[in-house]
C-alpha cells in the first residue's frame, strides 16, 4: 500500500486493487491557555499559526508604507522578535506555519478601482503595482521584493505561503482549502495590520467555522491606538479570543 494525499495528516493508502480511506489518527494535544475574555483549552494537534503581511512594503524602511506614505513602520516591526521566538517552537511541535501576504497580479487585472483607491487616494501616488522610488520594485506585487517576507522571518522549508489581493486572506485564495486539507480547526493569528488584514482574515475564519485566537504581542498596527483597542474589543467580543506568545510557549 502506498500513501496518497496532500500531507501526512490527510492520506489514503492505495494499491492496484484496494483503497484504504481511513486517515491517520492524530493524538489530541490539549493545552490550557490564559486568554481574554476567558481561558481556553486548545488542541495543538489541530492548530495552525497564520502570519499576515510581515513583508517589506509594510515593515521595511525602504518599503511602500515608509518610503511612499511616510508612515513610521516601527510598530509594524514589533512582532518580529516575538515571532522569532515563537515560530521555531511551533514548527518543532508540528504545528503548521502559514504566511499570508499581499501579492497582487503584476497586471492588476483583478483589482477594482475601489481597492486601488485605498492605496492611491489622489491618483498621483504610488499604489498597488506601481514602482517604488526607493528600490524600483512593484508595490505589494507577487514576486517582487516589496511583497517579500522580511528577512528576519524568512519561511522555513515546510512552511506554507499564500498570496492574497484583498484585506482578507480567504477571499479568492486557496487558504480555506489548504487549512481543511491539514485538518486544522484552531487558527492563531499574527502579523500586521491588526485592524485591517489581520482582523478581516480572522473574521472570515470565524465565519467559515474555524476557532480564532489572536496573539497580541505578535500582532501590531501602524494605525492610531484606538484602532488597536477596537480590534482587541472586536476579537474578544465577537470573533474569538486573544492571548500572548508567552502563554503559548508555556503551553507548548
Amino acid at each position: 500500500m502506498h500513501a496518497l494525499g496532500p500531507n501526512s495528516r490527510n492520506q489514503w493508502r492505495v494499491s492496484s486493487d484496494h483503497v484504504d480511506m481511513v486517515r491517520p489518527q492524530r493524538r489530541t494535544q490539549a493545552a490550557h491557555i490564559a486568554a481574554a475574555p476567558k481561558p481556553i483549552t486548545v488542541d495543538f494537534g489541530r492548530a495552525a499559526v497564520i502570519v499576515i503581511d510581515m513583508q517589506n512594503d509594510f515593515c521595511h524602511p525602504k518599503g511602500w508604507l515608509a518610503s511612499e506614505i511616510g508612515v513610521d513602520v516601527t510598530p509594524c516591526r514589533a512582532p518580529i522578535e516575538p515571532l522569532q521566538r515563537l515560530l521555531p517552537r511551533v514548527r518543532a511541535a508540528d504545528i503548521p506555519v502559514v504566511y499570508v501576504n499581499w501579492g497582487a497580479r503584476p497586471d492588476r487585472a483583478n483589482l477594482s478601482p475601489a481597492l486601488m483607491h485605498v492605496y492611491n487616494g489622489s491618483g498621483t501616488m504610488r499604489g498597488l503595482g506601481d514602482r517604488l522610488r526607493t528600490t524600483g520594485d512593484l508595490v505589494l506585487t507577487e514576486g517582487s521584493w516589496a511583497a517579500e517576507i522580511v528577512d528576519e522571518l524568512t519561511p522555513e522549508p515546510g512552511d506554507i505561503r499564500v498570496s492574497k489581493h484583498r484585506m482578507s486572506g480567504f477571499w479568492d485564495t486557496p487558504l480555506d482549502q489548504i487549512l481543511r486539507q491539514l485538518d486544522v480547526t484552531t487558527l492563531f493569528f499574527t502579523g500586521v495590520n491588526a485592524d485591517q488584514c489581520v482582523l478581516h482574515t480572522l473574521a472570515d475564519a470565524n465565519f467559515l467555522g474555524f476557532d480564532t485566537v489572536m496573539i497580541e504581542d505578535c500582532t501590531a498596527t501602524s494605525s492610531p491606538d484606538y484602532c488597536w483597542q477596537a480590534t482587541l474589543y472586536s476579537v474578544r467580543q465577537i470573533f474569538g479570543f486573544t492571548t500572548t506568545s508567552d502563554e503559548i510557549l508555556g503551553a507548548l
